[in-house]
């Protein structure tokens, strides 16, 4: 089977064509609705890297990528919303016994859609969120400053630090509870509509059998370290987006480009060493992000005034364009590519 092929690719088109390209202009300005998750938990694809024998596809990376790219490139949005489920799925599938049994076959299913909480960790050394236990369960205290999906979610992923810098993972109800108050929606340049807001964590009470994963920090951190150098498959899928609004003798050499560092990427995110090449990585990381500016930036001005209208699909595929700048940034992958920018 190729990957075009693959059941799930082809249920990812499907929702693409038609529910989520038509609908992408009016859910940026008036956000995600509950149909739309509904229609992604029908799909199938909250089950992409789910254990089959938890209800799941076991699919592998190169099917996780092309569905990526299909999403993300027809409503960035709602793409994020569900994105954030893959990574609970992933905890469970190697985390606590209790945990698992209950919650991955829902989530592997589609029957429950899980956010996380958890980029707070890359803070450390600073801790914005503290996790402790106190012999009837964990009490997690602080602040995230970003949380996806809200009021869309029916799980989080939450984590915290303990004293002896010990990262741990915990699920909660997505709601308002005691020790646990959101923010307002917070209003962004892009993916407002994702439904973004800071959680207050004061007191919020855990039981021991909601624990997801508890392990040192230091072993963490080369784990997700690995994840926020390669470029992510979005880029990619909303470049391409981008390109479609052109004319084929200016989109040719520029789908050209992009094809090559496409390939690049998923070369080395396919590479048995993931913290290999990190050099590398960086910088086809960067040359991604520059060829997603270049193509959103031609389909603004392919659009002309129109593209000023908050109805222009090429203006909101520039605003996400900006978006993925920053998703999962971290000081590391930030500084290569300044140091990108500034050798163009």
């Amino acid at each position: 089977m190729t990957i075009t092929d693959h059941p799930l690719v082809g249920r990812a088109r499907l929702l693409a064509a038609e529910l989520l390209v038509p609908e992408a202009e009016r859910v940026d300005q008036e956000g995600v609705p509950a149909s739309h998750v509904e229609a992604v938990k029908r799909s199938g694809l909250l089950g992409l890297n789910a254990p089959a024998g938890y209800g799941g596809w076991a699919a592998p990376p190169a099917v996780m990528r092309e569905v990526t790219e299909i999403l993300a490139g027809a409503c960035a949005s709602t793409w994020f919303v569900q994105s954030q489920h893959h990574t609970p799925v992933q905890v469970l599938a190697r985390g606590e016994p209790a945990a698992r049994e209950r919650l991955l076959g829902p989530l592997a299913r589609g029957e429950l859609l899980s956010g996380v909480a958890y980029a707070q960790l890359r803070a450390h050394p600073r801790v914005p969120v503290r996790a402790h236990h106190d012999g009837r369960g964990w009490r997690f205290d602080g602040r995230v400053p970003w949380c996806t999906g809200w009021g869309l979610n029916d799980v989080l992923l939450l984590a915290g630090l303990t004293d002896d810098d010990e990262a741990v993972f915990a699920f909660v109800a997505a709601r308002e509870q005691p020790g646990l108050r959101p923010s307002a929606p917070l209003r962004l340049a892009a993916l407002t509509a994702a439904r973004t807001v800071s959680l207050e964590l004061d007191g919020l009470r855990v039981p021991d059998d909601s624990l997801a994963l508890r392990l040192p920090y230091a072993e963490w951190a080369p784990t997700d370290r690995a994840k926020t150098l390669n470029a992510s498959p979005a880029v990619f899928g909303i470049a391409a987006a981008a390109l479609s609004l052109l004319d084929d003798d200016t989109a040719s050499p520029l789908r050209t480009r992009l094809a090559d560092i496409r390939t690049r990427a998923y070369a080395l995110a396919d590479h048995p060493s993931p913290l290999e090449r990190v050099d590398e990585r960086l910088a086809v990381r960067a040359e991604a992000y520059a060829a997603l500016d270049t193509a959103t930036t031609a389909a603004v001005l392919a659009g002309g005034g129109r593209a000023m209208s908050l109805t222009s699909r090429s203006q909101r595929l520039a605003r996400e364009g900006m978006f993925l700048l920053i998703q999962g940034q971290t000081a590391e992958t930030r500084q290569a590519h300044l140091r990108a920018l500034g050798e163009r």
